[in-house]
């Protein structure tokens, strides 16, 4: 008799870390979905170097846009089909570059050695969030 508890054991075990797998990957699926779904359109590409705001620039314009830091242009960035991406740049590590395009809010394209950021904003600077 004893014999037949220990064998039902790991079978029961098992069925438990399948359903907690189960459980989790669903968790995961749902997650997925619900931010898939309520990302916002951005609007505009804000450019940001050493920490300040510099530019913003329309998503719906088709635009290359150089970035340059004191008189020297460092970055270049291209707006097309309602996508940021960069272009050039004359960083050795070229990261920017091989980032894929962005277009939601929230979305960035960083240059660590020339301190620029490309952050994708869903509006304008001082237009407001939300009507009362």
């Amino acid at each position: 008799m004893r014999k037949e508890l220990n064998q039902a054991a790991p079978q029961k075990r098992r069925r438990n870390d399948l359903l907690l797998l189960a459980g989790i990957l669903l968790a995961v699926a749902v997650f997925a979905l619900v931010y898939t779904l309520t990302r916002k359109e951005g609007g505009y590409a804000a450019v940001i170097q050493n920490g300040t705001e510099t530019a913003r620039y329309s998503l719906s314009e088709e635009q290359e846009i150089p970035i340059a830091d004191g008189e020297t242009v460092t970055n270049l960035l291209v707006i097309r089909d309602g996508k940021a991406y960069m272009a050039e740049a004359t960083c050795p590590d070229q990261i920017c570059v091989e980032h894929r395009p962005v277009s939601k809010a929230g979305e960035t394209i960083v240059c660590l050695p020339h301190e620029l950021v490309i952050k994708i904003v869903a509006s304008e600077p001082d237009a407001p969030d939300m009507v009362v």
